[in-house]
């Protein structure tokens, strides 16, 4: 796929609010997993994994005593809502299959959702773009929890635990509430699916189950012909 430059740039400044959200939640992150995994590992973990939900999910296993096995499985079961996510980008990419798997590594919840065109259709540039700030933000952040963890102190004392919430609905709203009651009803029935199943079934599945509320999208009215050409 050629990738268009000037989208790139646009995705790239599109990007800069959530690559500070990640910068303070790369710190949340280096604080709580420096004790449990060591500095080195928490760095490392967040310069090849870059996927913040599994990275907490992970480490909260091993803090509480699991083991490697039951960790991984945690932070795979957060990171499947890609799949899904992937499915929908999959027809807006082009090339072969080496390059658009190599696309598909750059696409995490925000660039996804401002990326989208409407209609099942996205902006492979703009997304990695939107990318593009985040991921160095991310590991920065790291490295400052893990180097100055002691000095940040309980991160929910600086009100750091409300980032992770407050950072999903700002992508929800950004990404489809805007686009009409469908989409306020899909929202809805997702967060009463992943509330009523999150005291019952392991982390993850909830994020999982809650997906299947955006089947209603199928009660849509189709595009017009012409606008599908446009």
């Amino acid at each position: 796929m050629k990738l268009d430059r000037q989208r790139f740039r646009d995705g790239a400044r599109a990007g800069i609010p959530f690559a500070v959200a990640a910068l303070l939640l790369g710190a949340t992150f280096g604080v709580i997993a420096r004790p449990v995994l060591g500095a080195g590992a928490a760095i490392v973990m967040s310069a090849v994994v870059f996927a913040g939900s599994s990275q907490f999910g992970a480490t909260a296993v091993l803090a509480a005593g699991g083991d490697a096995a039951t960790a991984i499985g945690a932070g795979i079961l957060l990171n499947l809502r890609y799949v899904p996510m992937g499915i929908a980008i999959a027809p807006s990419l082009a090339g072969g299959a080496l390059g658009r798997a190599a696309i598909g590594q750059t696409m995490i919840d925000a660039s996804w959702a401002m990326a989208n065109l409407g209609r099942g259709r996205f902006d492979a540039s703009f997304m990695i773009g939107a990318t593009a700030p985040s991921y160095p933000a991310w590991v920065l952040g790291t490295v400052i929890g893990v180097l100055a963890g002691d000095a940040i102190g309980d991160p929910e004392r600086l009100g750091l635990d409300a980032l992770f919430p407050a950072f999903f609905l700002a992508i929800l709203y950004l990404g489809e509430l805007r686009s009409g009651r469908l989409a306020w009803t899909a929202a809805a029935l997702g967060a009463a699916i992943a509330l009523a199943l999150a005291d019952f079934v392991p982390p993850g599945v909830p994020v999982i189950a809650a997906s299947l509320a955006a089947l209603i999208g199928l009660l849509a009215p189709a595009a017009p012909a012409a606008e599908e050409s446009a």
